[in-house]
């Protein structure tokens, strides 16, 4: 691979995981950008226990609590289609530090905030911060590790499982103190990654924007999307996001726990998610094939947050179903992400802008939808309409299979 953004070869493929060198054989660099990316998954987790805290605190209704993933997402959402403009001038490394510079700056401000509309405003300027971070992050792996696409690929899921599973853990032990804790305690470990990646990651040739082999358009991420594989996953990403989401930002409400208890329910969903993505994913692929293995996920994804929905008042239902979701969920964000970056015959940034851009609209959409439904209807049902949206995804996709069905035959092949 000649350059951080380089075209997305065909013959890699999640199951091409055999080989004689180890996963752990990587570059320095690959490590920098690893660790970096552990603390910035941390995020999303540090802030999860503290959601009805945060409603009580601040005076804020669920469903304006859970603005605070909307204006994120939304935000993300956008901001990914000029990630690869940026990176492609300022190379990964300046990107990534820019990324990790803006997200311990809002942060921090969060935690000095006395409004739930200015720490919604706040979030958004977190998902721009992010958005720099997570799209380059995944095509920085990718191209400097050793041992092809597929292996990157689950260091980088690795990375988001570990965040998102220790995350929870410190954010309820620091949201037990107070709900400004875990946003100061995100800004500490950003400054950590900060300087984590300044001394372990070189100014290399491949995350040179001298070195780069074009710089990218604005205009990149749509003309990708005319490659109806990459719209396909896309959009099946932003159905499948509204079962996410769901389940991410109102499920703390209705389990009934403190913020140690919810860290701890949370921590269980990240462990599994990082253990499946790394180990069990690539098994499903080699045995099913992506296609075939993705539906399965969601399907009993769907599932999942069904039972939540007719239980939501049985505790060790809703408790056990959230950390069960963790394993499926683990799984499917390998699957995708794999497919994603076989998908299309185009650049690694670009293919990540246009399918970040589309999946993240679910995720900006569903939490704000979901505190809405429980006010106007009951608690069950935001859970039962996320069910539904994982299930559209699933019909979304087999309609497509044609347009898609070249990832595994890339997988076959191999």
């Amino acid at each position: 691979m000649s350059s951080t953004f380089g075209t997305v070869p065909k013959e890699h493929d999640l199951a091409q995981t055999s080989g004689k060198t180890s996963i752990l054989q990587q570059p320095r660099a690959v490590w920098a950008v690893f660790f970096a990316a552990i603390i910035a998954f941390m995020g999303l987790g540090l802030v999860d226990p503290i959601l009805p805290p945060i409603a009580e605190k601040l005076h804020a209704s669920p469903s304006q609590v859970t603005l605070l993933f909307t204006s994120y997402n939304a935000v993300m959402a956008v901001a990914m289609l000029i990630t690869g403009v940026v990176s492609s001038r300022l190379g990964a490394k300046r990107t990534l530090l820019a990324g990790i510079f803006v997200i311990a700056l809002f942060s921090a401000l969060g935690g000095f905030s006395n409004s739930i509309w200015t720490l919604i405003g706040l979030r958004g300027g977190w998902g721009l911060g992010n958005a720099l971070f997570v799209a380059t992050a995944l095509s920085a792996i990718v191209s400097l590790s050793s041992g092809g696409t597929a292996r990157a690929i689950i260091l980088y899921e690795a990375a988001i499982g570990l965040g998102i599973s220790v995350g929870p853990l410190l954010g309820g032990w620091l949201g037990a103190i107070s709900w400004r804790g875990p946003f100061l305690g995100v800004a500490t470990l950003m400054v950590v990654a900060f300087i984590g990646l300044v001394a372990l990651m070189p100014q290399s040739e491949k995350s040179s924007p001298s070195n780069s082999r074009q710089k990218t358009s604005l205009l990149d991420p749509f003309r990708a999307m005319k490659h109806r594989s990459l719209v396909v996953f896309g959009l099946t990403a932003c159905l499948y996001n509204f079962g996410f989401f769901t389940l991410l930002a109102y499920a703390p409400f209705v389990m009934g726990l403190d913020e140690h208890g919810l860290g701890y329910v949370f921590l269980g969903w990240g462990v599994l998610l990082a253990v499946t993505s790394v180990f069990m994913a690539p098994k499903l692929q080699r045995a099913f094939g992506t296609i075939r293995s993705m539906g399965a996920m969601l399907v009993l994804f769907a599932v999942v947050l069904l039972a939540i929905g007719i239980w939501t008042e049985t505790q060790w239902v809703v408790i056990t179903s959230v950390i069960l979701a963790g394993a499926l969920l683990g799984n499917n964000n390998t699957l995708i992400t794999t497919a994603i970056m076989n998908a299309a015959p185009v650049e690694r940034s670009t293919a990540s802008a246009a399918y970040s851009f589309l999946r993240f609209i679910g995720g900006a959409i569903a939490p704000f939808v979901a505190g809405k439904l429980a006010e106007w209807y009951n608690p069950h049902v935001p859970f039962v309409v996320g069910a539904a949206f994982v299930l559209a995804s699933v019909l979304f996709i087999a309609v497509n299979r044609k347009h898609v069905r070249h990832v595994d035959g890339a997988g076959s092949a191999h």
